[in-house]
């Protein structure tokens, strides 16, 4: 039986009585195949689940989608109860932030001005915000979050080694459509034809992890990516295609390394990443 609470104080109680290890998977609504499998790795691993869905004010810029962001919390709460959460909390603004928009936010450091962060400026001060204040809320041992957002789970994993929050952040792969598609809230936004545009992303992360496994160098990879990327034409506008470290720092010449992607396609921006391994023939 999932139990829905919306105040502090009803979470309050519902945490109070939930024993053992506790799994967090925060959650900004509209729920699809790839939060469910968060809930379901947090059942795996954690004695009794708790999922939250606050869609955060904090994490949009003025022209940003706040207003028509998909709000579904019948279908969420359906997906909740069949992935087995425990407890959901779905607060109002007014419960995560009672004193109004707080003037004390977590500074997510360089890293946070970069990638995402250049695009979205002030977007990793309302991420990393909300997600300190849900971890202390919801007094986790253990908080899930999807691959998919990986600068977001990379600042996440900082900010509770740099400020010692007493919880251990699991990340779990990206969940794709059977054509490749990474899943995301806002693909509902695409119409048939930008879905198939969307796929110039997942095109690109391919043909540059396939180009890594063919021992070609960092330059021939991004090489690769971007002639992918750019089969789909003027319909995507690519605002980044990068390759770094495993910790989004400048990419290595061999070993382990991530490519990320951002893009517009339409009026929808999406984003994609996948873990690749550069082993360059000598």
């Amino acid at each position: 039986m999932t139990e829905l609470v919306h105040t502090r104080a009803e979470l309050a109680k519902a945490r109070d009585g939930l024993s053992g290890a506790v799994g967090v998977v925060m959650t900004m609504g509209a729920l699809h195949e790839g939060h469910e499998t968060l809930i379901r790795a947090a059942r795996e691993q954690a004695d009794h689940v708790l999922v939250t869905i606050f869609v955060n004010p904090l994490q949009f810029g003025p022209n940003e989608d706040f207003d028509r962001y998909p709000r579904t919390l019948d279908a969420d709460l359906e997906v909740c109860r069949r992935a087995g959460a425990d407890v959901v909390f779905a607060p109002s603004v007014a419960d995560m932030y009672p004193q109004g928009q707080p003037a004390v936010r977590v500074n997510p450091g360089q890293l946070g001005e970069d990638l995402e962060g250049l695009s979205r400026p002030g977007f990793f001060h309302g991420v990393l915000t909300v997600v300190l204040k849900l971890l202390q809320l919801t007094r986790p041992q253990l908080a899930f979050f999807g691959e998919k957002d990986y600068q977001q789970l990379t600042l996440v994993r900082r900010m509770v080694r740099d400020l010692d929050v007493p919880v251990e952040v699991v990340g779990v792969p990206t969940v794709r459509e059977p054509d490749g598609l990474a899943l995301s809230s806002r693909n509902r936004y695409l119409s048939a034809e930008e879905r198939r545009t969307a796929l110039s992303l997942s095109a690109a992360l391919r043909a540059g992890a396939a180009a890594a496994d063919e021992g070609h160098d960092a330059g021939e990879v991004l090489g690769a990516a971007h002639r992918a990327f750019a089969v789909a034409g003027p319909q995507a506008q690519l605002d980044y295609l990068v390759l770094t470290d495993p910790d989004l720092e400048p990419g290595p010449v061999s070993g382990p390394a991530r490519l990320l992607v951002a893009a517009w396609v339409g009026g929808t921006r999406l984003i994609d990443n996948t873990a690749i391994r550069l082993t360059p023939r000598s």
